[in-house]
């Protein structure tokens, strides 16, 4: 049959049945296959004399071929591997298995499931074992020269590499790097962030903030002598993150700058980057340059949803007063020119 269900047919259903039609269940890495590896928390080692060790209780996924299924196993009392005793000359790596034997695929005469220990070859580099195809690795045990009962045997704390990766229920979010996603929506624990894969690629979850430019409209209150630029410096940046915007903006005025009008009615206005979700008196502050005796400072007001207004909040640095006050247009708080700055940052709550 080409259709495979559990626990439906009165008779004549299959181990490999069930295993198919129960992997549906399992966080999938192909179409018919399931992401295999342990339950996290599970098949912890200890050290238990010299030369042995334990492997604890846990659970497991073993994926055989895509025909096969996945094989979910439960190791129920702790698992005690004796280590051979070390080469007299160089050491070796050996491997910590969970190994699936099923006589139908493997002709190996066995049906059933272990914790194994496969010993690997001496070398002056000595490398792991090649492990069973039908086996998740759980650990790597360096067996230095010559390490043996009666001679210090093996060190539990330092020749040990943990060797396990997780795996999880379907839409599970899995503990671990280093695997591609299979369908958009899948989650997993990078290292203690979260990130989701978006049909390509792994992205940050939520979507990480980024800095963007921007750069505002200058308008005035009238509209009279609409100011311009110009060759002026403009450098200003927003990020948003979700209702919060942070912005922060440099000008510098160039020589072919225009202020506006000159009067002292037709308050500047510089448009937002994203769309406010009220007016409020005070967002931000900026410090307005002229030169070493004509600075000054001013808040930053959303007399508008749309825009930025600014308002003087000081005197000049040598205690004398500006020569006007108020909102911020091209005489106040002095006459504009060439070489004057403006440099500020604010945050506010968008619209939704």
């Amino acid at each position: 049959m080409t259709v495979r269900t559990a626990w439906l047919l009165p008779s004549g259903q299959t181990r490999e049945d069930t295993r198919l039609a129960t992997s549906a269940l399992l966080t999938p890495n192909g179409e018919l296959t399931s992401r295999q590896g342990i339950v996290p928390g599970g098949f912890a080692l200890t050290g238990v004399s010299a030369m042995q060790c334990a492997v604890g209780t846990g659970r497991a996924v073993v994926q055989g071929a895509a025909h096969q299924g996945a094989y979910l196993v439960a190791v129920t009392e702790p698992e005690t591997l004796t280590v051979a005793d070390g080469d007299p000359s160089y050491p070796r790596i050996d491997s910590v298995v969970l190994d699936v034997e099923d006589h139908p695929y493997d002709g190996s005469g066995t049906t059933g499931a272990a914790v194994r220990l496969v010993q690997g070859t001496p070398a002056a580099a000595p490398v792991a074992p090649p492990k069973p195809d039908s086996a998740i690795p759980l650990y790597d045990i360096t067996v230095r020269a010559g390490a043996s009962a009666g001679n210090g045997g093996i060190d539990w704390a330092t020749a040990v590499a943990n060797k396990r990766y997780p795996t999880a229920a379907l839409g599970g979010i899995v503990p671990a790097i280093g695997f591609d996603g299979l369908y958009a929506g899948q989650y997993r624990d990078a290292g203690g962030r979260l990130e989701r894969w978006n049909g390509t690629a792994w992205t940050a979850y939520p979507p990480v903030p980024q800095w963007r430019d921007w750069t505002p409209v200058w308008t005035t209150a009238t509209g009279a002598a609409t100011p311009s630029f110009g060759n002026a410096v403009v450098e200003a940046r927003y990020v948003q993150h979700g209702p919060t915007v942070h912005f922060t903006f440099r000008f510098v005025f160039g020589t072919t700058t225009v202020f506006g009008n000159g009067s002292t009615a037709d308050n500047w206005r510089f448009t937002l980057p994203v769309q406010a979700a009220a007016t409020f008196q005070a967002i931000g502050f900026a410090e307005l340059n002229a030169d070493t005796n004509n600075r000054a400072v001013a808040r930053l007001r959303l007399t508008s949803t749309g825009f930025f207004e600014l308002e003087l909040s000081s005197g000049k640095p040598n205690a004398t007063a500006v020569d006007f006050t108020g909102l911020t247009d091209a005489k106040t708080p002095w006459t504009w020119s060439a070489g004057d700055s403006i440099i500020g940052t604010a945050t506010y709550e968008a619209a939704a």
